[in-house]
């Protein structure tokens, strides 16, 4: 009976890979054959022309980049620190059980929720403005529960006996984490790291409300400035300009940018951990 039920478990697993592998696929299909025309070294790199019906999409590229810098210059020494405390210094009692419950369901909040957040602490109590430097702070919000979960994991992982080792040779506590537990749990913290990032390049819901801009024809100059930025950037082609038969295959093609964006944010998480690793067992 035992191997009939685990034969069942099994079958659906497989199955439902399957499934997300053909939809997964299906929808990566659609978007590269309807895009792929488009795609020119013109598209990447020229300013949008003529309210976006002709053109690239430079600025968006750019934004998007410049944002996402913001996103984890804010987002990683907060959320790697408040790791390092919760996991190496803190002591397991409610309070911090309850900081780590907060920490698990706020980075299942809806994207939009933190948009309105960064609108109400960013741009109107802090008088910040809607531009890069609020976008920025908004998506570090969102990024920081992904940062700080990976982050605590990944030192979780380490044994015990290296911290336990360095304290017997003489070291300080934080000698300790600094030598013997950060290295080997640095591939984890970046790749978690990267992965939050390429998760918030994608969102449209936060920079909509704190700083991203319908139609900018030049680059963000300054972290005041508004900024044009990918996602928004489809999501107008696709659901709100004037001339949407007009525009779709620059929606397509501006998808397709967006989701090899997010491919490489993902590779370049994947090499980084390979690399680390490798150089880690070398070392060993």
């Amino acid at each position: 009976m035992k191997r009939f039920w685990s034969l069942i478990g099994r079958s659906y697993l497989v199955l439902c890979t399957l499934a997300a592998f053909v939809a997964l696929v299906f929808i990566l299909g659609i978007i590269t054959s309807r895009g792929w025309g488009v795609m020119s070294w013109e598209f990447l790199t020229a300013m949008p022309r003529k309210g976006m019906t002709e053109g690239g999409i430079y600025p968006a590229i750019a934004g998007t980049a410049f944002v996402s810098m913001l996103t984890l210059i804010f987002s990683l020494p907060l959320g790697v620190g408040a790791a390092i405390y919760l996991n190496e210094y803190a002591e397991d009692s409610k309070g911090t059980r309850l900081i780590r419950l907060a920490i698990r369901n706020l980075s299942g909040v809806p994207s939009v929720v933190y948009g309105l957040f960064g609108v109400v602490l960013f741009v109107t109590l802090m008088k910040l403005g809607t531009n890069l430097l609020s976008a920025g702070l908004t998506m570090g919000l969102l990024t920081l529960p992904w940062i700080i979960t990976a982050s605590e994991e990944a030192l979780r992982s380490v044994p015990r006996a290296y911290r336990d080792g360095a304290l017997a040779l003489g070291a300080t506590r934080w000698q300790a984490i600094r030598t013997a537990v950060l290295p080997p749990a640095m591939p984890g913290i970046l790749t978690g790291a990267i992965l939050g990032l390429s998760r918030a390049a994608g969102e449209t819901a936060p920079i909509l409300f704190t700083g991203a801009a319908f139609y900018l024809p030049y680059v963000p100059k300054s972290p005041t400035d508004q900024f044009m930025a990918l996602p928004y950037h489809l999501y107008i082609l696709a659901t709100q300009h004037q001339s949407i038969e007009k525009v779709r295959p620059l929606a397509y093609g501006t998808a397709l940018t967006l989701v090899g964006l997010v491919f490489i944010l993902n590779l370049g998480a994947f090499l980084i951990r390979y690399r680390m690793r490798r150089k880690l067992e070398k070392a060993r």
